[in-house]
Order: structure tokens, then sequence, then C-alpha cells
């Protein structure tokens, strides 16, 4: 036993003929449309009647959903054909669908996009033109606003123990703050920047816009010259919900000592020429170019008095050598000739060599300076 399927609105025989009486097969007048019922209200493309798209006039970065996002167009041509593009629906019923979309640019802010479909739908071709009218709304993005309010939410501050940090370490400070910062801009992190750089007498002030960025400069300054740090929270503000915004600082303690200091540890085996001051001290002794570290107790502040620094250290002349332990040099302040060490490390062909005065005496300093 069969029955007939009619179009339900017109009540004219939908093509395709009687039906056989299945389980679950729908009753009469629930087959669906004729033809031309179907496509009496048909519509191939489902698209906005306008669309805003919202850029930032400093950064061109457009807001997408809830946030905003770096997309390195080229202009804002390509940003609104992408942003219609994606506003743009088709009928589920349409094969074989070809599209383009071509931009009519009205004014500065203001571009038609007029969309192209084409498509199969029961069989028969179809076609539709839609236009959707597209603003460009210029606005100033999260992260523009705070960079323009000089916003931050860390401050590293860098110090040294009994000293000033070094050219070297203030340099280092900048670039690594930069260095982060690139790192995590790179992971897609629209929040970081550093807001300021700062010099102080003691130092380095860096103020970076997250906690996570100081807490990561802090850590590769510590790694790079020794010493260590500390945070501290400040409460400044209640964000909208009421929740307590704090800042913190974080206090980064470079190590009494680095890297080119001549020190006396006092320990009777002479002034010793530092290299490194990550976790101990090591370095090369003056007296005999053998090598030196300091106990684990004393860390990178083992109890030593500052002689001074490489960079001061002045070349004279080798008056002769007396055996394997002992030279004659000239004092480069007095031109009196004065007995000295003779570390592995010299070499007295040259006839020449770099001596350091201190209150430790007369010593010759390696060449190739604290390596």
């Amino acid at each position: 036993m069969s029955r007939s399927a009619f179009c339900p609105r017109c009540g004219d025989p939908v093509e395709g003929g009687d039906r056989p009486e299945l389980p679950g097969a729908p009753a009469a007048g629930e087959t669906g449309l004729c033809d031309a019922c179907y496509f009496e209200d048909f519509e191939l493309v489902d698209a906005p009647e306008k669309l805003t798209v919202r850029v930032c006039a400093q950064c061109g970065a457009v807001h997408r959903g809830n946030r905003w996002v770096d997309v390195g167009a080229e202009d804002y041509t390509d940003v609104a054909i992408d942003a219609v593009s994606e506003s743009l629906g088709v009928h589920l019923d349409a094969e074989s669908i070809a599209w383009q979309v071509e931009p009519e640019q009205v004014d500065q802010n203001t571009i038609r996009m007029h969309s192209f479909f084409t498509g199969v739908v029961r069989g028969e071709p179809i076609e539709e033109h839609v236009v959707v009218p597209t603003t460009i709304a210029r606005e100033t993005c999260t992260r523009c606003g705070r960079i323009a309010g000089s916003y931050y939410a860390s401050v590293v501050q860098l110090r040294a123990s009994d000293r000033t940090p070094t050219k070297e370490e203030r340099e280092a400070a900048k670039e690594i703050s930069h260095t982060v910062v690139e790192e995590m801009e790179a992971t897609g992190d629209r929040d970081a920047f550093v807001t300021e750089i700062t010099e102080t007498d003691d130092g380095v002030d860096v103020k970076v816009s997250t906690t996570n960025i100081g807490k990561k400069i802090s850590q590769r300054l510590v790694n790079r010259f020794g010493g260590g740090f500390e945070s501290s929270e400040t409460l400044v503000t209640e964000d909208e919900d009421g929740n307590e915004v704090y800042r913190v600082t974080y206090a980064v303690r470079l190590p009494p000592f680095t890297r080119g200091d001549v020190i006396d540890p006092e320990d009777g085996d002479g002034p010793v020429l530092v290299r490194s001051a990550r976790g101990t001290v090591k370095g090369r002794r003056l007296a005999t170019g053998g090598r030196y570290e300091s106990g684990f107790e004393d860390g990178d502040s083992p109890d030593a008095r500052r002689l001074g620094r490489i960079d001061d250290a002045q070349r004279t002349t080798l008056v002769s050598v007396e055996d394997e332990r002992a030279v004659q040099v000239l004092d480069p302040e007095t031109y009196e000739s004065k007995t000295i060490p003779r570390p592995d490390f010299l070499e007295t062909e040259t006839g020449t060599v770099s001596v350091l005065k201190s209150r430790a005496g007369l010593h010759a300093v390696p060449e190739d300076g604290p390596e």
C-alpha cells in the first residue's frame, strides 16, 4: 500500500510520486514543499544588514569576541574582508558553492562589501548578490591604553651588595627585560610590555606590565650574575569586581663581587681575579695562577677585600726573570725595580707585563682577563 506526497502549502504533488508507507515515514502534508513554494522564500546567503569592525588606531589590532587580536593585516580593507567573510552563512541545502567578496571603498571608514555566491539547490543552479555595509571603528585597545597610561603590575629593582651595579649589569637588565617581553609577545601574550626603565644612583628600576614578566627578569639576572631576589606585594586598588589588585616589587641583590674584580680573601694565598660570582666566587690567584673558589658556606659573599679591578691594570717593563717563582718589573708609578710573584699565566717573551698595584702590593694580571 502507498500514498502520494503533496506540498503542504499549495497542495500540488511533490516530485517523486507515490511513497510507500514505511515505519517512521512522514505523514501526509509533512513531506516538504514543492520546488515552486520552496524557492519563493529561499535565501542562499545569510548576511548581516551591516557590520562594524573595531580596530586599534595605535597598533592595528582587531577586536574579536571579547578580546583584541593581532592579525598583521596590511590595511583595514583586508581586516574588513575577513570579518565579512566570517559573518556570512550559506544555506545547508546548497551544493557546489562558489563565492567571492569585492570591497568598494566609500570613504576612509566605510566599505561596501559586495558578496557574490553561486550554488546548486535541488538540482537547480542559483546565484545571489548581497551587499554588507562595513564601518571601521577606530578605538584604543586595552594594551595600548595601558601603555599610554603608564600602567605596570611589577617593578624589578636591580641593586648590588656593598657596591653599585656595573655598566655591564645595568645594560644586561635592560636587554633581558626587552628579551623576556619579546618572548611573551611571541606566544600571543598582548599584555606583555615594558612600561619604563629608569637608571638610578643605586642601579636600575624596570617597570613591566605583569608580575610574571618581573619574576622572569629577576630569575635571569640572578642566573647570569649570581645573587638572589625577594618579592613584596603592595595593595594599589580594587578591580570592577571588588577584587584586590596588588603591585609586586622584585628586589634583585647582586653579589658584592663581580667578574673582573680583584679581591683578597685574606687566606694567605694572595689576591684573586674574579671570573664568576654565581653561586660561589670563582677566579684565578694572581700570585700563582691557580684556581680559586669560595667555600659553599660563604657562597657568593666570602669575607674578602676588594683591591681594584683588572681595568685598573697598567702596562710596565719586565726587567728580568729571577727564577720560576719571581720576576722583576718596573713599578708603573715610581719606576723602581720590584720583585713580584711569577704566576703560570705570565708571558716573559714580550718584555712587558700588565700589573695591578693595590694595598696588597704589585701583582701581574693575565692578558686574557678573567677567563
